[in-house]
This record gives structure tokens, sequence and C-alpha cells, in this order.
């Protein structure tokens, strides 16, 4: 183990109730303002929609909470950490595809849905098998960003705790998937989007702590930070240029276009930031709020630079991989550094970083978990299984079973999960959701000759590609840091599927569309039309 590691332990083990206090501090917090909320749950919309209370930048400030998650925070500081220019790449990404979501789907889907993406393609198509392939779909993809956030969690209390055992990260994911279990079954949406609102602050300020640090260390002078983390990372100038990571091989320079296409398109497709625009009691609302939410979001990603450039020149790349192969650790060992390895300050910087890490980790497995749950109960339960006739108190009682079992998945796939980056976590689950989602979105809401067999080719078709080519890629097998490193059963030479899955989802829908022999409702649609782009009727 390398001395920082060793010190970082040690610091955590000589402040070991500092670290847990701070911890029972913000869980303790978060679950406060969980039961508050959850004593204002009267009805479905409460629980799916938190009444459509919330006001442009509330809702603004926890779409941001939402979108900037452990993968934000810890994976791409660490990727850039690093590899330099091309772990930036991914801040790149999840900041230009908040523009594709707001110009293409924030508006149109506030005024035609109610809680769950299949509302708007129920809308004017057969509803039981849409409703169960919008269903199916928006749990995988749930599922898929879930696994990141417990692994970030895992590696994240591992550090702090010194916990080095498999067992005990095992313990720690286990630990956060009853927390997030607990959240939506007792606050809902109300609850859910609060925590998320404080979370954002905190991260926001965190992060706002740290890169102030990291300038102020090197006299506000970016040239020698930039400078310092190039001689640090032992790759001199090449880790300032595009390559390090993708573009030594002719297949890396391809995962790596897979990988910018998945980020740009998956936003507008990730269900549960689709339904954060359910929240708000109007299109002009939704509209401000994704504004508040790109600039917010804009000026973090900014500072990750500082994270993770700040980390490379701080450093030793050894040290960063020593700790976690992955590099999720970057951030909290930044941290340390800046507070000083060997002092108090260095432990309680440390502490609290780790710990606003750790509740952004909670606040966002409790909008997924939430975005899946929602979409079971309503979608599946009320309107293919009881056929549109169960009650309010049922639906959002099979929402709450729904929650227990979609933690347990997420519990048994986070522990295997628990050593790959959490960025390229979450780009598999951008991935999933641009192939089987946002075809369907579009086609749903602009063309008009689109059918019940168009969606369902193109849901099932993009979903069955994008996971069969993960599951036959390196991220499951064959190489160090895959989910399963002892074997090799991988085929598929890429990291990120979207390449070939996002194409195939939208081709789909135009074959499956073409084949059928379903006309489509012209006055469903014209229907739509007008209150996607107005409002007009809209819930």
């Amino acid at each position: 183990m390398s001395p920082a590691i060793t010190m970082a332990a040690g610091e955590a083990s000589e402040h070991r109730t500092l670290i847990i206090t701070l911890f029972a501090v913000f869980v303790a917090a978060t679950l406060v303002i969980t039961v508050w909320a959850g004593r204002q749950t009267k009805d479905a919309a409460d629980f799916y929609a938190g009444g459509r209370q919330f006001t442009g930048f509330q809702n603004g400030l926890a779409v941001s909470g939402d979108y900037m998650s452990a993968a934000s925070f810890l994976g791409i500081a660490g990727a850039i950490a690093l590899f330099g220019y091309d772990g930036f790449l991914y801040s790149i990404g999840f900041l230009v595809a908040w523009l594709v979501a707001l110009l293409l789907v924030a508006e149109p889907l506030r005024n035609s849905g109610r809680y769950t993406m299949g509302d708007v393609l129920a809308y004017r198509m057969r509803q039981r098998p849409v409703r169960t392939a919008a269903g199916t779909s928006t749990i995988v993809v749930s599922i898929f960003y879930l696994l990141a956030q417990m692994a970030g969690a895992g590696v994240l209390v591992s550090l702090l705790l010194g916990i080095t055992s498999d067992g005990g990260k095992i313990g720690i994911v286990a630990l956060v998937g009853v927390l997030m279990i607990v959240y939506v079954t007792i606050g809902g949406m109300k609850g859910t989007t609060w925590v998320q609102m404080v979370k954002a602050v905190l991260l926001i300020a965190g992060a706002l702590l740290l890169t102030f640090m990291v300038l102020a260390k090197f006299h506000f002078n970016v040239s020698d930070l930039l400078g310092k983390a190039a001689d640090n990372s032992g790759k001199g100038a090449a880790f300032l240029e595009p390559g390090l990571k993708y573009g030594a091989t002719g297949t890396s320079k391809l995962d790596f276009l897979s990988l910018g296409i998945a980020l740009v398109l998956g936003t507008a497709g990730l269900p549960h930031i689709l339904i954060r625009f359910y929240t708000v009691p109007t299109a002009k609302a939704a509209r401000k709020s994704v504004l508040w939410a790109i600039g917010l979001i804009g000026a973090f990603y900014l500072m990750t630079l500082a994270l993770g450039f700040g980390a490379a020149a701080l450093i030793k790349p050894d040290e960063i991989i020593a700790s976690n192969k992955s590099g999720n650790t970057a951030a909290p060992l930044l941290a340390l550094h800046l507070g000083g390895v060997d002092s108090n300050w260095g432990a309680i910087l440390l502490a609290t970083i780790s710990a606003v890490a750790f509740a952004t980790i909670l606040a966002v497995v409790a909008g997924l978990t939430l975005a899946s749950s929602s979409s079971f109960a309503h979608d599946i339960y009320a309107n293919v299984i009881k056929k549109g006739q169960a009650t309010e108190k049922q639906e959002i009682n099979a929402a709450r079973y729904a929650t227990v079992g979609i933690g347990a998945v997420s519990i048994v796939l986070g522990a295997l999960a628990r050593d790959l980056n959490v960025a390229g976590l979450v780009a598999l689950a951008f991935a999933v959701a641009a192939s089987a989602n946002l075809p369907t979105i579009l086609y749903s809401l602009f063309w008009k000759r689109f059918t019940t067999a168009g969606a369902l080719w193109s849901i099932y078709g993009g979903l069955v590609t994008a996971v069969g080519l993960v599951l036959f890629s390196p991220v499951v097998s064959g190489k160090e840091t895959s989910m399963f490193p002892g074997v090799d059963f991988h085929w598929f030479p890429l990291e990120n599927p979207g390449i070939i899955s996002i194409p195939v989802g939208f081709l789909l829908g135009v074959v499956g569309t073409l084949l059928s022999k379903e006309a489509p409702d012209a006055a469903k649609y014209a229907e739509l039309e007008v209150r996607s782009l107005t409002g007009t009727g809209a819930h």
C-alpha cells in the first residue's frame, strides 16, 4: 500500500469518531427531511411528482442534484487524474447532453405525460404492450445507473473507515441499498427532491472549496497547475493531449466515438431525469428548471478540471491506483493532501468531502429507485396487471414493494461492480437509455406514422442490443479492471456499445413501424402534438 493511502487510512483511524459523526449527521439530516416530506405525501401526484409544487429554480437545483452523481464527482476526477485530457471528455459529454435534453424533450415531455415515460408513449398507442416495454426499459437503465452509485459508495466508505476486505465493501453497498429503500418508501418524490436540493448545494460548495484550494496552491496560475500535473503523471506533455486513453489504437478511437454519442444522446432518455420535469406546475417552469440546471451543472463540470488535474499534480498516479484501480478515490485523496496529509485539517477535509460525496450517492440512488419503482407501479402494475383498475393506494404500495425488489437487485450487482470506474459505469447507463428510450420518445413526439409495433421494436431491440454488447465486452470480462477479471468470454472489442446499439434502436423503430399493418391514430397524434407544443390540456 502506498504511503499516502497508508496515511489516509491512518488519518481515518485516528479521526474515526469525527468521520462517523459527520456521516451520521448527513444521513440523519436527510432522513429527517424524508420523514417530514413523507407526512405530506397524500396521493399519487405527491408520491410520483411531488404534488407539482416545485418552482423552476427548486427543480433546477434538484435536477442538477440528480445529475451530478458519484460518477461526476468521483469518476470524472479519477479519470482526469489518471488520463488527463481524455478523462475530461466525460465532463464535456455530460454537459453537452443537457442541450439535447433542453431542445428536444424537456418541454414536450412535461406537457404530454403525467408521471412516467410510459404515459407519453401510451397516449397514442396500445397501452399494455407499450407500458410493459417502457417499464422494463426504465428499470434496466436505472439498475445500470445504480451500479455506478453503489460502486462509488463502497469505494468511498472503505477508504474512510480503512475497510480493505471484500466482505466489508459489500456490507457498505448493502447499507446504501437499505438507506435508499427507506428514502423512497417513506418520502416519495417530495422527500427525494428536497434531499437532492440539499445535496446539490453541499456538492457545489465542496467542489468550490477544493477548486479554490487547488488554484490557491498554484497561485491561481492554471498553466502551472497543468504543467505540474503533466510532470507528476509521468506521461509528460502527452497527459495534456488527446489519445492517452482513447487513441492508442483504432479500437480505442472507435470506443471514444461510441462513448461520445452515448453521453450526448443518453441524458434525454434517462428515466430519473425525465420524471423530474413532471414536478413543476407549468411548461415555462420546466424550461426554467433546465436553464438553472445547465448553469449549475456547467459550473460544476468546469470545477472537475481543477479537481482532476489537482489530484494529478499533487498525488502520484500509483498512489491513486493503489487506493482504487479505476481512480475513484482521487477527489477524497486530493482533499486529504490539500488539508495536509498528517494534519487534523487533512482528516477533517477528507471526512467532509467524503461525507458530501456519500450524500450525493444517497440522493442519486433515491432518484433512480423512485424512477424505476414508479414505472413498475404506474405502467406495469396499475395499467397492465390491473388494467387501469388499481386504486391510488394500491399503486403507491406497489411502488414501495418494487423499491425493495430493485434495491435488492442493485445491492447484489453493486457488490460485483465495486472495482469498476463509476464514470464508465454511468456511460453504460447512458448508452442503454439512448438506445432504448430516446428513439421511442422522439418518434412518439415527432413522427405521425409511428406505431405500437415500432415502439416495441425500438425499445426491446435497443435494450437487448445495448445490454447484450455490454455483457460480451471488456467491461464484464477479459481485463484486470473487468467485473469478472478471472475469466474471458468477451468478443465485442469496445467498452461502450452506443455506436452500434443507438443506430439499431432508431433503425428498428422505423422497420417495426413500416412492417406493421396497424394504422396510426391521426387524431390522437394531432392532439399529442398540440399538447406537447403548447401545454394545452396538460395535467
